[in-house]
């Protein structure tokens, strides 16, 4: 998790179900991101999971009562309502939803939603029937068409023991949808595509070879895009990471398969960015079998690979293109270099023989270049590096006017669709 819950006030409202418990884990989530967090709880929440847990772990007095004399003595409601930078219901029930569809005010929650000017995030919890039911479907479009953020429910099994659509939404996946609400939305609009990760190249059906990519960089970078407002595609090559929420993961092994993926998106792409490391070389001739060990050595013989910035430069249209070059030597040079002979947009440089900005690492510090001159990005966070490009990317001269950075203005983005209703059955 990034900075961007740092200092923000989330409201975090709990309605009577039994995904209650989960609020325990988004809330303690939320406070590791450096978020302040102000809980509010309906009655039937509380005979879920009680206030004194959630204020525990909030570290803030949880709201429960519309007309409680304490909570209330200097209108408790509004001041929930005008200090939060966002405010999210999870779970947020059948009840709950028809009640803010309807504008009805008639508990502490039911009356910050309508009170407030922030972003409201509602995910649903409850039986698949009941979440299929035309009336609340018809509900939440009409809360997604007002501007409320719809963040689809789970699909699995369920307390009720039926299996279908009605999960509360994992607390991992309502954090990085609060990310991008209070994120600045300057990508909406853009498709972003982005390459990360090694290539696989056959030797044998047991072995290949490879490099030491990791793909956190572009990972960094897509979640990043998403987070700001755009549609991404990311084309991974293997790795341990989990695909960023919200991004479309295209996976590949080879640098022929990243090079067909990623021409098949390039009319779909605003911008690329090419953070993968593409297998120069491969195997020449792979063996069919698995190659046993002999006395003495052995030659392999490679062959090249696609050049993959080439063929996406002769067939990309105005798509910016941004490629990445991971230096142990002559940082600067070689990709000034490489910028040039591959006409790219830009090019980010990386020393990937040092400690803290080289492989397996959560940090990084790069140097943009484009044809206007460079920029150093100092150590940091690869989550605060990708922000860091991406600033960059969109000063690039493709606009007819420049997009002013570090400006938050409100997201025109529709919010996050219910998904549809699909096939429930009863577990037994």
């Amino acid at each position: 998790m990034g900075q961007w819950l740092e200092n923000k006030t989330i409201v975090v409202g709990l309605s009577g179900g039994i995904a209650c418990y989960k609020g325990a884990e988004l809330v303690r989530l939320l406070r590791t991101a450096g978020a302040r967090v102000r809980v509010v709880m309906t009655r039937h929440a509380q005979e879920f999971i009680t206030p004194l847990t959630m204020q525990t772990l909030s570290g803030e007095p949880v709201s429960t009562d519309l007309f409680d004399l304490t909570q209330e003595s200097e209108i408790g409601h509004i001041r929930l309502a005008d200090t939060a930078d966002a405010i999210v219901v999870a779970p947020a029930t059948a009840n709950l939803i028809a009640k803010v569809a309807a504008g009805i005010c008639d508990d502490l929650l039911s009356t910050v939603l309508v009170a407030t000017r922030a972003p409201v995030l509602l995910a649903p919890s409850m039986n698949v029937h009941m979440f299929e039911n035309k009336v609340v479907q018809e509900n939440l479009g009409r809360l997604a068409e007002r501007g409320y953020r719809v963040i689809s429910p789970g699909v699995g099994y369920l307390a009720c023991g039926y299996e279908g659509a009605g999960r509360l939404a994992e607390p991992a996946v309502i954090v990085a949808e609060l990310e991008r609400a209070v994120a600045r939305q300057d990508l909406a609009g853009e498709n972003v595509l982005v390459t990360a990760g090694p290539n696989r190249e056959r030797i044998d059906p047991v072995r290949f070879i490879s490099n030491r990519s990791t793909g956190k960089m572009g990972y960094a970078v897509a979640a990043a895009a998403w987070r700001r407002g755009a549609d991404v595609v990311l084309i991974s090559g293997p790795t341990a990471l989990a695909a960023p929420h919200g991004v479309r993961l295209v996976s590949v092994a080879t640098a022929e398969e990243t090079l067909r993926a990623v021409l098949s998106e390039l009319d779909w792409a605003t911008m690329v960015f090419m953070a993968a490391a593409v297998a120069d070389y491969r195997p020449a001739k792979p063996a069919a079998q698995k190659i046993k060990k002999q006395a003495g050595g052995m030659t392999l013989e490679l062959e090249r690979t696609a050049d993959v910035l080439a063929e996406i430069k002769r067939k990309k249209g105005k798509q910016l293109l941004i490629g990445f070059a991971a230096e142990t030597e002559s940082v600067v040079e070689n990709a000034r270099r490489k910028l040039l002979e591959k006409g790219l947009d830009m090019i980010v440089a990386n020393d990937v023989a040092g400690t803290n900005t080289g492989f397996e690492v959560d940090t990084n510090a790069v140097t943009l270049m484009d044809e206007r001159g460079r920029e150093d990005v100092p150590l940091g966070t690869k989550d605060a590096v990708a922000d860091a490009i991406l600033d960059q990317a969109l000063t690039l001269p493709r606009r007819k006017s420049p997009v002013p950075l570090r400006r938050n203005r409100p997201s025109t983005e529709s919010a996050v669709r219910a998904r549809r209703p699909g096939t429930a059955t009863r577990r037994r």
